[in-house]
């Protein structure tokens, strides 16, 4: 009420105040209700990062595909009014046309009637901006609207607001007698609301104008851009004083006309800025969405890694290994898992120390990164146990998981150990392989089964799991 009074500061000082005041426990539709009346009043202080941010918010939490109720209603109204006043137009029409089909449905009239006047009163603004012959229709859809809305509330803001755009639709459908009895009654029950009364004088410079008074239709005009500057409303003040330089020229006031124009210019360098801050806003959030989902991606990757080694952890390999098999299935290729235990690893850190025992599980990974093609999953299973997941052509003629094993175990036997553990027991490794397809689970079992016969065997071995008997070789 003291935005559309035109009392800005007292409107900024009461918004600041209801800022720091949000109800617990809100319904996802109720607190996007709440979010999106307070980025319209935002915005019709100008303050735009502000009215963006609290639209974003309110329309983040809702499920904009099934909206229901009055509340549903209400918020894509006021959406609907912010994406026209940013200049996305057709998400505008669509958010407002939905606002009433939920209204209607719903059993708030007040919300049904505010729906239809934002409706109807964007496409009054849409007719003036079309050729006579088109513009016509939307007139007339407006004016439809509007009366469906006047019939459901009699008195207070929302019949004052369809009372105002019903006068501009009536206009827009040539009915001149109609309009201006419309545009007096708005203007009389106005008392201090300028909104109104610069949308009533507005509608009266029109009927003014067509009737061929086009003194009188400057002198309203002139009328409704002050009301219209002094509630901060641009879309308004570029209508106004647009409309207000063509009604100077026609009088032959060139002067008024080179004002009125001053004044349209401003009000579009304004609608400019709002748009620039609006992009700055956008820039921003987008900026600082990117930046958490690469810290989102960053704690993920870490949580799946091993710090010790920088392999892949059991966290990432389980959640990794489905994502292969099922590529691999999909593909016809052979999945093979390699399940690899350092031998006597506990006699490793108890001669050398923990030091030395971390350190050559540092060496070992090195080793797998050296045998394992680069998009080979390896990670470190548990302790000292490893293991591989690759996959190969299901038509190629040797099995290439206990070619990969025995290189791994090669590799690691021969390995230079001088500079980690000294002349301390050099490591060695028992490998178990096991072919696919998945389950990862069976894999592992079956790839496990072999590596606890190669141990039985006397350990520094590959065992591959028989995958024709079912069983581990004995």
């Amino acid at each position: 009420m003291l935005i559309d009074a035109g009392r800005t500061d007292a409107a900024n000082a009461l918004f600041d105040q209801l800022l720091s005041k949000v109800p617990p426990n809100l319904a996802p539709w109720t607190r996007a209700a709440l979010l999106t009346r307070r980025a319209v009043s935002a915005w019709r202080l100008r303050r735009i990062p502000l009215a963006l941010e609290l639209a974003a918010e309110g329309w983040t939490d809702i499920d904009i595909e099934h909206p229901r109720g009055s509340d549903a209603a209400d918020t894509l109204g006021r959406l609907g009014y912010l994406l026209e006043g940013i200049g996305h137009r057709h998400a505008a029409t669509e958010a407002l046309r939905v606002a009433v089909s939920v209204a209607r449905a719903g059993d708030d009239v007040e919300v049904c009637a505010h729906a239809l006047q934002n409706l109807g009163g964007m496409l009054n603004f849409r007719a003036c901006e079309l050729p006579p012959e088109r513009a016509l229709p939307v007139s007339a859809e407006a004016k439809a609207l509007l009366e469906e809305g006047l019939a459901l509330v009699d008195g207070g803001r929302v019949h004052l607001a369809l009372l105002a755009a019903h006068a501009a639709s009536l206009a827009g459908v040539g009915d001149l007698p109609a309009a201006e009895e419309a545009a007096r009654r708005t203007i009389e029950l106005a008392e201090g609301n300028r909104w109104a009364c610069s949308v009533g004088n507005w509608v009266l410079s029109r009927v003014r104008r067509a009737q061929g008074s086009t003194a009188a239709a400057v002198e309203h005009a002139k009328a409704a851009l002050a009301d219209a500057e002094a509630v901060n409303d641009t879309s308004l003040v570029q209508r106004y004083s647009t409309d207000l330089a063509d009604t100077c020229r026609e009088a032959g006031d060139h002067a008024g006309e080179a004002e009125a124009l001053r004044r349209t210019l401003a009000a579009r360098a304004t609608a400019v800025e709002t748009l620039q801050e609006g992009l700055a806003q956008a820039l921003e959030q987008r900026r600082v969405a990117i930046r958490a989902q690469r810290l989102a991606t960053a704690a993920q990757e870490a949580a799946e890694r091993d710090p010790l080694t920088g392999l892949a952890n059991r966290l990432g390999l389980e959640r990794a290994a489905p994502h292969i098999l099922a590529h691999a299935a999909n593909a016809a290729r052979t999945p093979w898992l390699i399940v690899i235990d350092i031998d006597w690893f506990k006699s490793v850190n108890d001669a050398a120390g923990h030091a030395a025992g971390d350190a050559a599980l540092r060496e070992i990974a090195g080793v797998l990164r050296a045998e394992c093609r680069v998009g080979d999953l390896i990670a470190r299973w548990a302790g000292d146990e490893f293991v591989v997941l690759l996959t190969h052509p299901g038509d190629e003629p040797s099995p290439i998981g206990p070619a990969v094993a025995e290189r791994i175990r090669t590799a690691v036997d021969r390995h230079d150990w001088t500079t980690v553990l000294g002349a301390v027991q050099r490591p060695t490794v028992s490998i178990g392989v096991a072919a696919g397809p998945g389950p990862f689970d069976r894999l592992f079992a079956n790839a496990d089964a072999a590596l606890y016969q190669a141990k039985r065997k006397g350990r520094n071995r590959v065992e591959a799991f028989d995958q024709a008997s079912g069983a581990a070789p004995v």
